[in-house]
């Protein structure tokens, strides 16, 4: 018996069948073009769960999808349908053209720009993708006054050099998921697992929005996955200066472990190959901070010196305020 994959019935397979001819070169082509796009499909799934920080169990949970499909469908071997695209896209907070390798009609204003860009070189990219945002900043007439926001993995060492940042400039520390969990009255895992990921952006976003408008000037430590949401992480570019504390992913798990904290890898036999999964496909995001610094190798007292000196540099940047923190 062959289960067929497409149909969901078992069908009988004969010999006759199993030596049927050689499918022709056109057939062949489709074929070949149909695993290309399933295997691009499976490619974006993969890279969106990553950059949300959550294994295939938690998607596969939250999606309502059995984990066995979704490895199918991220090795490229499952042929998923609209409505299971849209439930994985749901709960990851995408809409479901983003799981499509084709991003479908433009307009031709955004053609062009995009045609544009892929003629710079890879190299000029960064610089162009920073004055774009330096060009959309000003355009909505905001400013980032003295808030210092840290962005990154856990365990590259925001919390404890945010601490020191905030003691060092006498300006508060803002702990955003602190923030969250005052807000909603719960730890962050119990709100998301009663009320689900989205809820918890949507928080995250409210609370940010109120840091901004309550203080000119506050170190505001982030949740890795800020990233993962566009909107509220480019609010948090605008009207913060931003600064991507990294480290190499061994130094971020030998962290992780010392403070016994293995969330979202909980139980998970993979755990290191997760963690850089989860940085790869958050790099990018964190590179759009207008500065960074790399704690790898680095003494705390080594990497304070270096992020205040950072964090002089940006601020040097801003026009006289009058102290209000």
């Amino acid at each position: 018996m062959h289960y067929n994959a497409y149909s969901g019935r078992s069908v009988a397979t004969s010999e006759s069948e199993a030596k049927a001819p050689e499918a022709p070169t056109g057939a062949q082509s489709q074929s070949a073009e149909i695993a290309a796009f399933l295997a691009a499909i499976g490619a974006e799934l993969r890279k969106h769960r990553a950059k949300r920080g959550l294994t295939r169990r938690q998607l596969a949970q939250s999606s309502a999808t059995s984990e066995r499909y979704l490895a199918q469908i991220e090795s490229g071997t499952g042929n998923p349908s609209v409505s299971v695209l849209r439930a994985i896209a749901r709960a990851l907070e995408l809409p479901t053209a983003a799981l499509l390798p084709e991003s479908g009609v433009r307009n031709a204003a955004l053609d062009a720009v995009i045609d544009l860009i892929a003629q710079v070189p890879d190299t000029d990219l960064p610089a162009l993708a920073k004055d774009i945002e330096l060009r959309l900043a000003r355009q909505s007439s905001t400013d980032r006054g003295r808030r210092i926001a840290l962005v990154g993995l856990r365990g590259a060492g925001k919390s404890t050099l945010g601490r020191m940042l905030a003691q060092h400039f006498g300006w508060p520390l803002i702990e955003l998921d602190r923030r969250v969990e005052e807000d909603y009255g719960a730890s962050i895992p119990d709100l998301i697992e009663m009320a689900g990921m989205a809820t918890f952006r949507r928080h995250e976003r409210s609370a940010l929005e109120r840091v901004i408008a309550e203080r000119d000037a506050a170190i505001i430590t982030t949740a890795g996955g800020i990233v993962s949401n566009s909107e509220t992480y480019a609010l948090l570019l605008r009207r913060a200066h931003t600064i991507w504390i990294k480290a190499r992913p061994d130094e971020h798990m030998s962290r992780v472990m010392a403070q016994g904290d293995f969330r979202p890898m909980a139980q998970n036999r993979a755990a290191m190959a997760d963690l850089v999964a989860i940085l790869e496909a958050r790099r990018s995001d964190y590179a759009r901070a207008e500065a960074e610094v790399d704690t790898s190798g680095e003494s705390i007292e080594q990497s304070f010196a270096e992020l205040t000196r950072t964090v002089n540099n940006l601020l040097a940047t801003e026009p006289p305020r009058g102290k209000n923190p």
